[in-house]
């Protein structure tokens, strides 16, 4: 890959991972649109190691209060909201990692890889975004969060397996649902994304290891690099602006998305 392949990879997979609008969806148009050879295992591991950078860096601090509170639940300190965070981020991670299994062993998860699925996931899922975010109560903070209410979000997240159904835009979608305000909603979304892209991480860079691909250091730096900053960037915005513009425009992005997906299906 070029340097501009790579920044533009690694901006796609840095800005979608964390927006209601589905990665997926972005990465395989420079494929199918501009004719870009797949950008290969490594860089996938550059760039998923960017993101899960950015996220924890971002809530470190929250991270921090959450472990140490869930810590301390363990040693019999009693339980406070983050103890109890702790165990909704551990147990709401597990749906999505045991059917990810069973569709990975079942080679399923490539199956589904397709223009046609996930233009079909990306408009779907991106009209139910809207209908919540309109007719959502968007009245609970997240401090009110119950077990079950995290087990719904992470058995929805669980969905975000389908390519173009979007990680972020699901859970979202979910504790919309749920009653939970545009910034709870979110906030618990990206929690919930670090368990889960520290897990695909791991399990890239093991195939990345049984790999006899050559590796190219710069790309992966530079992608990782860029991922980062981008996610970051991301993130920080959104979660500042989230509660003035609503989910709306990502809706509607979606839809364009969608229909420009399905426009290169046609032709």
């Amino acid at each position: 890959m070029d340097s501009l392949q790579i920044i533009i990879l690694a901006l796609i997979q840095g800005i979608t991972e964390f927006l209601p609008i589905s990665s997926s969806g972005h990465l395989i148009l420079p494929a199918q649109l501009l004719g870009w050879s797949d950008q290969g295992l490594a860089f996938d591991v550059a760039v998923h190691i960017g993101t899960l950078v950015a996220v924890v860096g971002y809530f470190r601090q929250d991270l921090i209060r959450i472990a140490l509170d869930w810590l301390g639940s363990l040693a019999g300190k009693g339980s406070t909201f983050n103890s109890r965070l702790g165990w909704y981020l551990i147990f709401a991670t597990l749906p999505a990692v045991l059917i990810g299994f069973v569709l990975k062993s079942m080679g399923l998860d490539e199956a589904m890889r397709s223009i046609a699925v996930i233009a079909g996931t990306t408009l779907i899922f991106g009209a139910l975004l809207g209908w919540v975010d309109y007719k959502g109560k968007k009245i609970q903070p997240i401090e009110k969060l119950t077990f079950r209410q995290a087990m719904f979000i992470g058995f929805a997240q669980a969905i975000a397996l389908i390519p173009g159904t979007s990680r972020s835009g699901i859970t979202m979608t979910a504790g919309l649902m749920l009653g939970l305000t545009r910034e709870a909603a979110a906030r618990f979304s990206f929690l919930l994304s670090i368990p889960v892209i520290m897990g695909a991480g791991m399990l890239l860079t093991l195939d990345l290891v049984k790999s006899t691909a050559p590796v190219d250091w710069g790309v992966l730096i530079s992608g990782a690099v860029v991922a980062a900053v981008s996610a970051w960037i991301c993130i920080h915005f959104f979660l500042s602006f989230i509660n003035r513009i609503g989910l709306m425009p990502f809706v509607i992005y979606r839809f364009i998305l969608g229909a420009v997906l399905i426009g290169v299906i046609v032709v």
